[in-house]
C-alpha cells in the first residue's frame, strides 16, 4: 500500500466519521454517560493495576512508591495456600459451570411447555423472587435451615441420618454454595432463554406436530437448537468468569473451619488487600485472575466461532 492510498483511506475514514456525527448526533449524546461511565470506573482505574508491580504506600502514592518489578507474583506463587485457592476457585466454577449453567435453560423451556397461561406467570413469579432478596439473608437462611436444629438435619434425622452444623464440615460449602445459587438465580437467569424461544418460528413445531413428533424431540430438534446461539453466548460469558467466583456469598458463608474448600482468588485478595493492607500483594493476585479470564474468553470465543460460527467478536 502506497503513502497516498493510506492517505486516502486515513481520509475517507475521517469523513465518514464526520458525516455519521453529524447525521446522528443525538445517538452519540445519548451514548455519552455510558461512555464517560465506562471510562472514570473502568478504565481509568486500570492505572491502579501498576500497584502490583511496586510496594504501595498510600502516603507516598502510586508514583512515589518503589518499583519492584515481579516481587509480589513470585510471592503468590511460593505462598503454601497459593495452589489450595487455585483450586479451589477453579473447582468451584466447573461445578456452578456443570449445575448452575443449564438450570435456567431448562426452567425455561418447561415453562414455554405450560399450556395454562395463569400457571406459567406463577412459576415464572415465584422463581424470580428469590433474585431480589438481599444476598445476607439468602445466607441467613442458609444458615439456619443447615445447622444442627434446622430445618435441612430435621429431615435427615427422620430418615435416621445424624445431626450436623453443615457451614462447619469442608465438604457440604460447595453443595450449599450451588444449590443456593441455583435457586436464588435460576428464575431470573431463565428470562432471556425465555426471550430467545420466542424467536424461533412456530411454524416449525406446527410442522413436527402434523408429522407425528413427540415434546421431547420437539425440544431436542427445534427449541434447543433455535436458542443455541443464546446459549452459547451465555457460556462463552460465564467462560470468561471462570476464574471469578464472588468474594461477597463465600465471605457470608465460610469460616476457618471452611478454608480447605471455600477460600478462593477473590477471599484472599480480600483478607491480603482489606485485612492485612498488603495493597500490592493483593493487586498482584487479582492482576493474574483478570490475565487469566481475559485468555480464556478469547480462547473460547475463537474455539466457538470456528466450531459453530456463533462468537462474541
Amino acid at each position: 500500500m502506497t503513502q497516498q492510498t493510506a492517505a486516502r483511506r486515513r481520509t475517507g475514514i475521517g469523513s465518514r466519521i464526520k458525516r455519521d456525527f453529524r447525521q446522528h448526533w443525538m445517538l452519540y449524546l445519548m451514548a455519552l454517560p455510558m461512555i464517560a461511565f465506562y471510562l472514570l470506573f473502568h478504565y481509568q482505574p486500570m492505572y491502579g493495576a501498576s500497584i502490583a508491580f511496586k510496594d504501595f504506600i498510600p502516603k507516598l502514592g502510586i508514583q512515589g512508591s518503589s518499583w519492584v518489578g515481579w516481587k509480589h507474583f513470585k510471592s503468590f506463587f511460593t505462598d503454601v495456600y497459593a495452589g489450595r485457592i487455585i483450586r479451589n476457585t477453579i473447582t468451584l466454577s466447573l461445578e456452578q459451570l456443570l449445575f448452575s449453567f443449564p438450570a435456567p435453560i431448562i426452567l425455561a423451556v418447561m415453562i414455554n411447555e405450560v399450556g395454562k397461561k395463569w400457571f406459567k406467570s406463577t412459576v415464572q413469579t415465584m422463581t424470580y423472587l428469590p433474585h431480589f432478596i438481599s444476598l445476607m439473608v439468602v445466607c441467613g437462611l442458609v444458615s439456619e435451615f443447615t445447622n444442627r436444629n434446622g430445618l435441612v438435619n430435621d429431615i435427615i434425622a427422620m430418615f435416621g441420618g445424624k445431626r450436623v452444623t453443615m457451614l462447619l464440615k469442608p465438604a457440604y460449602f460447595r453443595p450449599l454454595y450451588i444449590i443456593s445459587g441455583i435457586w436464588q438465580e435460576v428464575g431470573w437467569g431463565s428470562i432471556v432463554y425465555l426471550a430467545a424461544i420466542t424467536g424461533v418460528d412456530e411454524q416449525l413445531y406446527e410442522a413436527a406436530r402434523i408429522d407425528g413428533v413427540g415434546k421431547l424431540k420437539q425440544i431436542w430438534y427445534i427449541t434447543i437448537p433455535g436458542i443455541l446461539p443464546t446459549i452459547v453466548v451465555m457460556f462463552l460469558l460465564k467462560i470468561g468468569s471462570i476464574m471469578d467466583v464472588g468474594y461477597e456469598k463465600i465471605i457470608l458463608m465460610y469460616n476457618s473451619s471452611t478454608y480447605s474448600t471455600a477460600d478462593v482468588i477473590s477471599t484472599f485478595v480480600y483478607r491480603k488487600g482489606i485485612q492485612e493492607y498488603n495493597w500490592s500483594y493483593a493487586a498482584a493476585v487479582g492482576l493474574f485472575n483478570s490475565a487469566i479470564n481475559f485468555v480464556l474468553v478469547v480462547g473460547a470465543n475463537a474455539l466457538s466461532r470456528r466450531i459453530n460460527e456463533t462468537s462474541l467478536w
